[in-house]
């Protein structure tokens, strides 16, 4: 099993419900959190300033935070959680849970469907359930070390290709004020994709690619820099389904590194030789 995921082997405090449990309980958190999105999910909303644009996606961040904190708090009273979707690197030691309330938050505000919420317990910085939903079909994608990954109780498998050239790959771009060398990385990458892939897709947010490639319906995702509120869950959704992740060099991921790749196993060195160039 991959670094991320092994666990530490420590037992819920007496009490504390099972994390099978937590995960259904999870799960149904995110879906209270998204009815409030979706009850705000409308005609697009246009900004004639950053500063306005900046405090409409504050307020979809705490419309589901204001869910959120509450339920899981009661659920595990002394997790801690991280709110800043933007964060990276390591956690202290305990657990924590990390959100991001309104996953693809721009998207929500231009009236388009890829949105998300999502919440994630990690224990000791390893990720040890995810649930992920979608306010606007309803669907939930859930996964616990160990347990698999699942849409709505089923299970879910990475595809079975083996030819990058067959592949439908995805990225996110870099995001705004992004460093220059960063964003001429991304660049690259995906010139460097669309010679040996069979299509490129490029959009946001990060953890909708990654339910597709947990769902086998595409076949590779990388992304360079990101953030832990943008790659745990889906990063445990793969693994969960059988995929692969390492960083673009191949090297075990943490949220540390600088760079991410999940893929289908069958794919997953090609790939790398691919953003290795």
């Amino acid at each position: 099993m991959p670094e991320f995921t092994r666990t530490t082997g420590i037992a819920p405090a007496p009490g504390f419900l099972s994390d099978a449990d937590l995960l259904a309980q999870t799960a149904n958190a995110v879906r209270e959190a998204g009815a409030v999105l979706r009850e705000r999910f409308g005609d697009v909303v246009r900004h004639r300033t950053r500063e306005e644009l900046m405090d409409a996606l504050a307020a979809n961040d705490d419309a589901a935070l204001d869910v959120l904190r509450p339920r899981l708090t009661e659920l595990r009273p002394n997790a801690r959680l991280v709110e800043d979707e933007l964060a990276g690197g390591a956690l202290p030691s305990g657990e924590w849970w990390v959100l991001d309330p309104a996953e693809g938050n721009v998207n929500h505000l231009h009236a388009l469907p890829e949105w998300a919420v999502t919440a994630t317990l990690v224990r000791d910085n390893q990720p040890v359930l995810t649930a992920v939903h979608l306010p606007l079909t309803g669907e939930t994608y859930t996964a616990r070390v160990g347990a698999g990954a699942h849409l709505d109780g089923r299970p879910l498998h990475v595809s079975p290709t083996t030819d990058l050239g067959l592949s439908l790959v995805a990225t996110s771009q870099a995001r705004p004020y992004e460093d220059e060398d960063v964003v001429r990385r991304v660049g690259a990458s995906i010139t460097a994709m669309l010679f040996d892939a069979l299509v490129v897709r490029t959009s946001v947010p990060a953890t909708l690619h990654l339910l597709n490639l947990a769902a086998g319906r595409i076949d590779a995702f990388w992304q360079f820099a990101g953030a832990r509120a943008d790659l745990l869950p889906g990063a445990l959704l793969v693994t969960e389904a059988g995929g692969r992740i390492s960083d673009a060099e191949g090297r075990p991921w943490t949220p540390q590194s600088e760079s991410f790749l999940a893929a289908a196993p069958g794919v997953h060195t090609e790939a790398v030789t691919t953003l290795s160039r």
